[in-house]
């Protein structure tokens, strides 16, 4: 069999659909990403081979069952590759200076961009009739993370927030204007009993 090539996405791609990339899931780790046309079609000529390895594997390649490739496409020109590890396999995970990062509260969540090193294994199942690729990951470089209230693009300075945001009605710390609360009247209701 031909050695493992690594491949690395050259630009960051956009973390698509639900992520586990920090912290498990009950089912463990995922990342899935949107990669575009290029490097679906060096996975496919790829896979082409590493299929033919699996067939002089099986028990008989004529009653065999090729499983789908591990990447989908999901409009044109942009496919989705999914990856999922265990505790045992964590693939590094750094951000933009390489450092790595540990910290599992980091939202990395859909929309959030990385880059991301990783390979085609092929496999055979034990049943000695199933047969395909799957994708492993060997790293994450988080570009920028995405979590509910937004994006942390990083090197974000107040005039770049103020400049984010906008100015709208409202606080101001200015001018604070605070309202107080006045306490709701809870109406008693009466039982029809």
């Amino acid at each position: 069999m031909a050695t493992r090539t690594i491949h690395k996405t050259q630009q960051p791609v956009v973390l698509e659909g639900f992520q586990a990339v920090l912290k498990p899931s009950q089912y463990g780790y995922k990342l899935e990403a949107i990669v575009d046309q290029t490097v679906a079609d060096m996975l496919e000529v790829e896979r082409a081979e590493l299929v033919n390895w699996c067939l002089s594997k099986v028990k008989n390649p004529k009653r065999a069952t090729e499983r789908i490739e591990p990447w989908e496409e999901v409009a044109e020109g942009k496919y989705k590759v999914k990856f999922s590890w265990g505790e045992d396999n964590k693939p590094p995970i750094v951000d933009t200076e390489g450092t790595p990062v540990t910290d599992i509260t980091v939202p990395v969540h859909s929309g959030s961009t990385v880059k991301i090193g990783f390979y085609q294994k092929p496999y055979v199942l034990k049943d000695g009739i199933t047969y395909g690729t799957s994708l492993k990951l060997v790293g994450v470089q988080l570009i920028t993370v995405k979590g509910s209230a937004g994006i942390d693009t990083g090197d974000l300075d107040v005039a770049g927030v103020a400049e984010l945001f906008g100015t709208t009605a409202g606080y101001k710390a200015s001018e604070p204007n605070v309202t107080p609360k006045v306490e709701d009247e809870v109406a008693e209701e009466e039982d029809d009993f």
